[in-house]
């Protein structure tokens, strides 16, 4: 559906270095990467709104690189909704049938179909004044789908709601995915909302793309080390490895299975790592004795850091496991982690 090739792009003293992507037609693809990354200039790019350097964008196998917006059937919606303030839900989201040949019968189809989907049905005569920052996306939603894009380009449109709102827009976002063939392209520098969105991603990085592959893959398996440091790996360490172990600083930690002879790094997601005041068995696979160090809340879940030699593992765990447990700082503790939950890179 979308195929990007040796993309390049110089604007406003950014530059997009040699991007090449694929995305599948009626595909969740979640484009990722810190502020600055380069995420916006790649969207709008693929949206026909800044000029290429070098490089071709297809579409539907079309080179679409030097065509305006208005004809690569491409949609998107912003995170500031910009919808039209002086008209009402309804007129917002048909405003854009009057530029596009569809007969009344089937622009009144999809106004319904999509007001149903989107939950907009009793809005449609409000104006946006009188909508709530989740009613607003949803009608930004409706506005770009109504003309039945090929590409649907969603700019970090949950970042500037609420928690409450934002998870009445993720849902909104799932039905109309699972609700239509467009495909869905959408950047994010929240790595929570690729895990509950999207199968497929990519990780962009300083004009670069760093890493592409499954939600899971990137996740679990990051390939370098800002990757792994996006995704929340933050047991990351240099290594030096022999056979089906690591050696870090002293500590032998055990493998899965040999590492690759160019691996220089391992990985412990903080939730793979379990903390006890007792000594797990021997038998457990990884565990080390240590001190709590720091006690660092983040509302629902703890994080944990226990000082084991010259190493700090970090831990989450719950707050009832942290009151049941008696965790804090300056108390003994033991760390243990599976073979199976240290990834090399």
């Amino acid at each position: 559906m979308i195929s990007i090739k040796n993309l390049n792009i110089d604007f406003l003293n950014f530059r997009l270095n040699n991007i090449r992507l694929e995305v599948g037609k009626n595909e969740f693809f979640m484009l990722m990467g810190p502020t600055g990354a380069g995420k916006t200039v790649l969207l709008e790019a693929i949206a026909g709104l800044i000029p290429v350097n070098a490089g071709d964008i297809l579409i539907q196998g079309e080179n679409v690189t030097r065509l305006p917006s208005e004809k690569r059937g491409v949609g998107i919606v912003y995170q500031d909704q910009s919808l039209f303030p002086h008209l009402n839900v309804l007129e917002n989201i048909t405003y854009g049938l009057k530029f596009h040949s569809l007969s009344k019968e089937d622009g009144n189809r999809r106004l319904h179909k999509l007001a149903d989907i989107l939950n907009l049905g009793d809005l449609l005569s409000r104006l946006p004044v009188n909508l709530s920052g989740g009613e607003k996306q949803r009608v930004a939603l409706a506005r770009a789908l109504i003309v039945r894009p090929h590409i649907l380009l969603l700019d970090e449109p949950l970042s500037a709601l609420d928690p409450g709102f934002r998870e009445e827009v993720r849902n909104a976002l799932k039905n109309l995915h699972r609700n239509s063939e467009t495909t869905f392209l959408m950047v994010t520098h929240d790595f929570g909302e690729a895990l509950a969105l999207a199968d497929r991603g990519a990780v962009i990085q300083q004009g670069a793309i760093d890493q592409v592959g499954t939600i899971h893959d990137i996740f679990h398996r990051p390939a370098s080390v800002a990757v792994a440091e996006f995704v929340g790996m933050k047991n990351l360490f240099e290594a030096r490895f022999q056979n089906s172990a690591a050696s870090i600083r002293g500590h032998q930690v055990l493998l899965n299975r040999p590492a690759d002879s160019h691996h220089r790094h391992v990985a412990i997601r903080p939730e793979d790592v379990n903390i006890s005041r007792d000594a797990f068995s021997s038998n457990r696979g990884n565990t080390s004795p240590g001190i709590v160090s720091a006690v660092v809340s983040h509302g629902f879940t703890y994080e944990i850091d226990v000082k084991a030699g010259d190493l700090i593992f970090k831990a989450l765990v719950t707050r009832k496991s942290l009151v049941e447990s008696g965790l804090r700082e300056g108390v003994d503790v033991f760390i243990s982690f599976e073979p199976a939950s240290v990834h090399t890179f």
